[in-house]
């Protein structure tokens, strides 16, 4: 069987190798999008069924296609976003191959480009862009034993109470995921356990502004990299019912019961770390930060928006949060079932390159790659805080299709321009 050539091949088919194919057919690149499922999958099937972006639609999408049939201010569920992409993708006429997984991708000794092994047979590609984004493999932390006779799911392949057992649920982790999930949760009656992570908590809306629209003009959309001390904080935000501010207080007070960090697991009983107090305080210190920022700007810029002192009262201090539990029996708290918000881990085993740090992280500059020919596209922060969004994607993409276009022209250069031609006289 011939095997097949392309300029480039794209890895991945959700919305960062859509953005990157729309980038690629504007520079004239013939190209290859490979899905091994379906475009926009983890949207379909990954994560809670009431899931919503946690963007306004007005902003979480790509420039040249708008959510025609939702309000710009609302969050569009998470099967509408899947269609979005779809939908881009006819627009753009992406050649999207679903179905196809890429099993292994090696350069070629001694010639320019790859050879790339795909559940369809081999394709020879001068450049790849790596598009399997930042939610690649789900990690659960090895703390409760698996033969333990405790129900344990990560939050991406939790849908629903349905799939709990009856009894009561711990859901550690609190970044958007883990507090939306127990909020939910408790709103159907089920008694929850929250362990709460470093995190940081910012308004939802202020000052008659969404959370995005403060990003923006304030520039933090383009912070290069996360402020020091901050690298392993979760950021709380929600689209949950219209949107809102997440605030641990009020979980407390509606019956959520808060712990620290999730720390080990021995004979039944979980421990968690002395640290719940100062989350929360640095939560709230991130919280209070932004919103001197957002008054710093009305102040400075004049902008007419109106004053909101509530924003900054504060619910007090729960009884779990000034008493904190250090350890739970998990029976005697009829805890049945444990949901894991712990976020993801990539995988780029399938690439075997000189781009990868010894722990698996990608070298790389704004998507371009150590070893020539390789790209990345949507890791976070790959090159702004916004990267891992739908628009910083998009952004994202053009960069590293302007970076392959301009390889392509080195690449085309023949040594004529070299030539010096005397001039007539």
């Amino acid at each position: 069987m011939p095997i097949e050539k392309t300029d480039t091949l794209v890895v991945g088919g959700g919305q960062a190798g859509i953005a990157m194919s729309e980038h690629l057919s504007s520079h004239s690149v013939d190209h290859i999008v490979l899905e091994k499922k379906r475009i926009a999958e983890a949207w379909r099937t990954g994560r809670w069924d009431t899931m919503v972006a946690n963007g306004p639609a007005w902003h979480d999408r790509f420039p040249n296609l708008k959510f025609e049939d939702s309000h710009p201010d609302a969050f569009v569920p998470k099967e509408r976003m899947a269609q979005y992409l779809c939908d881009y993708a006819e627009m753009i006429d992406a050649p999207v191959r679903t179905g196809v997984e890429v099993l292994n991708a090696e350069k070629k000794p001694g010639e320019q480009g790859f050879l790339v092994d795909t559940s369809e047979g081999q394709i020879e590609a001068k450049r790849i862009v790596v598009a399997t984004g930042a939610f690649q493999v789900p990690v659960i932390p090895p703390v409760i034993p698996k033969e333990e006779d405790i129900v344990q799911l990560h939050s991406f392949h939790y849908h629903n109470s349905a799939q709990l057992p009856q009894g009561n649920v711990l859901v550690v982790g609190t970044g958007s995921s883990g507090v939306q999930i127990a909020d939910e949760l408790r709103r159907e009656g089920k008694e929850v356990y929250l362990s709460v992570s470093p995190h940081d908590r910012p308004p939802r809306r202020y000052r008659g502004r969404d959370n995005v629209w403060w990003l923006g003009v304030l520039g933090l959309w383009d912070a290069p990299s996360m402020a020091p001390g901050t690298e392993r904080f979760a950021i709380c935000v929600s689209g949950a019912r219209g949107g809102e501010t997440v605030d641990f207080r009020r979980l407390a007070k509606e019956g959520v019961n808060l712990f620290g960090m999730t720390q080990s697991y021995k004979e039944g009983v979980l421990k968690f770390a002395p640290d719940l107090a100062e989350s929360i305080a640095e939560g709230d210190r991130g919280y209070l930060a932004f919103l001197d920022m957002a008054d710093a700007y009305v102040e400075r810029t004049g902008v007419d928006l109106p004053q909101e002192p509530e924003a900054r009262e504060l619910l007090a201090t729960p009884d779990s949060v000034t008493n904190p539990v250090s350890e739970l029996n998990l029976a005697e708290a009829g805890i049945t079932s444990v949901i894991w918000a712990t976020g993801f881990r990539q995988d780029f085993n399938w690439l075997k390159a000189d781009t990868f740090e010894d722990s698996g992280k990608p070298i790389h500059q704004r998507g371009v790659a150590a070893e020539p020919g390789i790209y990345f596209l949507g890791l976070p922060w790959q090159s702004r805080r916004g990267s891992s969004f739908l628009w910083g994607i998009w952004h994202d993409a053009k960069y590293v299709g302007d970076q392959i276009a301009i390889q392509r022209a080195y690449g085309q250069y023949d040594g004529e321009a070299a030539k010096i031609t005397t001039a007539a006289r």
